[in-house]
């Protein structure tokens, strides 16, 4: 990989106020536009109710995206989550995780959680039916969206491979390596080249095409560990306060561009230049 496309995750579900988050339309939007400015090539947002908490709101995703767009010279892509808000467990409806998708044009990327586990929270069951999946991964065709397949331990990898094997989704594949949490695989260099060995195990037997991006992030203090080693491997990054709100150890991050920043420079510094969007379109298979 040649270039590195840098996501910038903004807001998040879970992370609590008094950090700097944006939660507002208008500070998600600014937000966007300001990492875009630093480096960013993609976008992923989450939405957030008056008390703070994560919620699933086709109005206030189509606000956010609206106000990014109102900025006319920004390309970045779009990424919306399909899970963020009550009901992690399984008692939301499905319909909520996916009426953001069917009513707002300009999306290119969704996630695509691959599997059920624990976050490590009390009641923290983080629930993606095979039902769902599957559901979700019809209307991603439907409706042009590239999948974004967040794996956080081996066997959601293998998932990926069976519902693609069934149709449910269409390579190109782009992967998200999510390190960190308490339920699955932990942020140190190990565990990415697991996650990159049981790719390329899953590609040689068939399971998984040859056409294959990915990106990796950790959580909290495994942000830089797990950066640094998707650097070294040849794979694109995430940042932001979705996953880390400490930008060293005892300082608090001022905003994500300040993630961006850094991760821009140290990419230059591993001699990878930094994608533009429609460079990033191109490399992930998306229209520009």
């Amino acid at each position: 990989m040649a270039k590195t496309i840098i996501t910038a995750a903004l807001t998040g579900a879970i992370t609590p106020r008094g950090y700097q988050v944006p939660e507002t339309p208008e500070q998600i939007a600014q937000e966007a536009y300001e990492c875009w400015k630093a480096g960013a090539s993609i976008v992923h947002l989450h939405m957030r109710d008056d008390q703070g908490m994560g919620v699933m709101d086709p109005v206030k995703f189509y606000e956010t995206i609206r106000l990014i767009r109102a900025h006319e010279d920004c390309d970045v892509i779009i990424n919306c989550t399909s899970s963020g808000g009550p009901g992690l467990d399984g008692t939301r409806s499905t319909q909520s995780r996916l009426e953001h998708f069917q009513k707002i044009p300009d999306i290119e990327v969704g996630s695509f959680d691959a599997g059920t586990f624990n976050w490590g929270i009390p009641g923290g069951i983080f629930s993606n039916s095979p039902t769902f999946l599957t559901t979700l991964g019809g209307l991603y065709q439907e409706r042009g969206i590239k999948p974004e397949f967040e794996v956080f331990d081996l066997g959601m990898i293998r998932a990926v491979g069976v519902y693609w094997k069934k149709g449910v989704v269409k390579a190109p594949l782009h992967f998200q390596l999510c390190l960190g949490v308490v339920g699955g695989m932990d942020t140190t260099p190990r565990e990415v080249q697991e996650m990159l060995t049981e790719i390329e195990h899953l590609q040689a037997t068939g399971n998984l095409p040859r056409e294959v991006t990915w990106s990796a992030f950790g959580i909290g203090k495994g942000h830089l560990p797990v950066m640094f080693s998707a650097l070294a491997n040849g794979g694109h990054i995430r940042v932001g306060m979705e996953d880390n709100v400490m930008y060293s150890k005892g300082v608090l991050a001022d905003c994500n561009a300040q993630f961006v920043e850094r991760a821009v420079r140290v990419s230059r510094e591993f001699g990878r230049e930094i994608a533009t969007p429609d460079e990033a379109r191109e490399i992930l298979g998306l229209k520009k």
